[in-house]
């Protein structure tokens, strides 16, 4: 297994290569913006992406979404409780950074809890996470020891917003206390910002790992 981080567009979003080592093959995790940047990147490390998944629907983790398609003729996966955000996404766009885009793509397949994505030798196992959005999922590699997770949580105690449509703070908390059951040694990859693991992350939430 091997990861790429490139961070993108002008919320600084994580858009994460993941890919097997011999065959090449990839999956494009939360394509924020910077489609141009994300293909020369796939280029330089010979990918071959197979699908675009995306860990919910606002606008800082899909804008590339319709390029990269193109591009590669790959389907876009999505919770399908998360496409009426992301309809929203030129509204929300221009609302937050003034700029002015595309229509976005509508998913091709849905996401959902317990779902396997294979990649060769490897896979991510779909776990629902609802709370910053109502359609959030985050993507766990055993094999690997590692969790990608949107904006469900970041490094240092923080939380995910839980104050935009679709957001709910106790549904929240209860997915980050399904996310930090894990193993400890587990790598948490957020949509923003360093990466952290689930024992770094257990001792700043003693009230969420209590809830029941």
């Amino acid at each position: 297994m091997q990861m790429e981080i490139l961070v993108v567009g002008q919320l600084a979003t994580n858009c994460y290569l993941f890919y097997d080592d011999k065959s090449r093959k990839a999956f494009i995790i939360d394509p924020g913006d910077d489609a141009d940047f994300i293909i020369r990147k796939i280029s330089d490390l010979d990918l071959k992406p197979q699908a675009i998944l995306c860990t919910h629907g606002h606008f800082d983790h899909v804008l590339a979404v319709t390029e990269l398609k193109l591009a590669f003729n790959i389907p876009f996966y999505l919770n399908a409780k998360d496409v009426r955000i992301l309809k929203r996404t030129q509204k929300t766009t221009k609302y937050f950074t003034g700029m002015e885009v595309d229509p976005p793509s509508l998913p091709d397949k849905d996401l959902t809890q317990g779902q396997v994505l294979r990649l060769d030798s490897l896979s991510l196992k779909v776990v629902e996470t609802p709370g910053h959005t109502q359609g959030s999922v985050s993507f766990y590699c055993r094999k690997q020891n590692i969790c990608f997770v949107g904006d469900l949580i970041f490094a240092q105690g923080g939380l995910g917003r839980t104050d935009l449509a679709g957001g709910d703070e106790q549904r929240l908390k209860r997915s980050i206390k399904k996310i930090l059951s894990l193993a400890k040694e587990t790598i948490i990859y957020p949509g923003h910002g360093e990466q952290t693991t689930v024992e770094e992350e257990q001792k700043l939430h003693d009230d969420i790992l209590g809830i029941p």
